[in-house]
């Protein structure tokens, strides 16, 4: 929520997206680059929202004054593992890439989102941050810890769909979408194992895991392991779960 200022009638809420951050190929050596892929401020902008970058900073401080002026947040994907001593597991062979830096600024603005009942909206990677910043654990590599799983890293198949999942009576996702079942994207080698505390599985595949998270309570917390923002322009029922975010943003008080 904006500090001191309420939104006047028609004013875009504004939805801070955390990016991700990597080294540049060229150029400067070791020179940082903050990016993010369009995709999602695109599906805030086509959903009435006003995207804005938020800046990797260890500053508590510059974290609390960032949230200061926003209406809600969405925790981007990424290609990269949350480390498992955040879940007080012991790393796999099988774990991927981790990015530290990044997964420590996403959990400080998982946790002020929270505090100050902002909507938080998770894609993929960041619905895992939900879950484990929220006391869950994580599948580290699907193919190795849950033998007769389905494909889940489909990413030639990311802009038509690639599995279905079915989406549970009685959650939230199920009064988004109104529908029973929805075909989506799958480009992911992790999971939700444990639900962290306050949590509810609102969607899960064929094969037991978990494709959704959302708050027991009436706060706008939502996970989706797969990535809507990619099936926007196919599927109505993905852009309704942008829609009512950025709705919930501008109903913030």
């Amino acid at each position: 929520m904006r500090k001191g200022k309420k939104k006047s009638p028609g004013e875009m809420p504004r939805v801070g997206i955390t990016p991700d951050r990597g080294a540049l190929a060229s150029g400067r050596s070791g020179e940082q680059l903050l990016f993010l892929r369009e995709r999602y401020p695109n599906a805030i902008l086509e959903t009435g929202g006003l995207p804005l970058l938020l800046p990797i900073t260890a500053s508590r401080a510059a974290i609390q004054a960032m949230l200061d002026s926003l209406d809600g947040i969405l925790i981007s994907g990424g290609d990269f593992d949350i480390h498992p001593r955040l879940y007080r597991e012991e790393p796999i062979v099988s774990l991927g890439t981790v990015k530290g830096e990044r997964t420590e600024f996403e959990m400080e603005v998982i946790s002020m989102a929270l505090k100050r009942a902002l909507p938080l909206l998770g894609v993929c990677g960041g619905a895992q941050a939900i879950n484990v910043f929220l006391g869950g654990s994580l599948y580290q590599d699907i193919p190795t810890q849950v033998p007769n799983a389905m494909a889940h890293q489909q990413g030639s198949l990311r802009e038509i769909g690639g599995h279905p999942i079915n989406i549970h009576e009685g959650t939230k996702l199920k009064q988004i979408v109104g529908r029973s079942s929805l075909e989506v994207n799958t480009t992911h080698h992790q999971a939700v194992k444990k639900l962290g505390k306050g949590l509810i599985a609102n969607a899960t595949t064929e094969d037991g895991l978990i494709e959704g998270i959302e708050t027991e309570n009436d706060s706008f917390v939502l996970g989706v392991q797969w990535h809507p923002e990619l099936l926007i322009h196919r599927d109505i029922s993905q852009r309704k779960i942008f829609s009512a975010f950025v709705s919930a943003c501008s109903a913030a008080d």
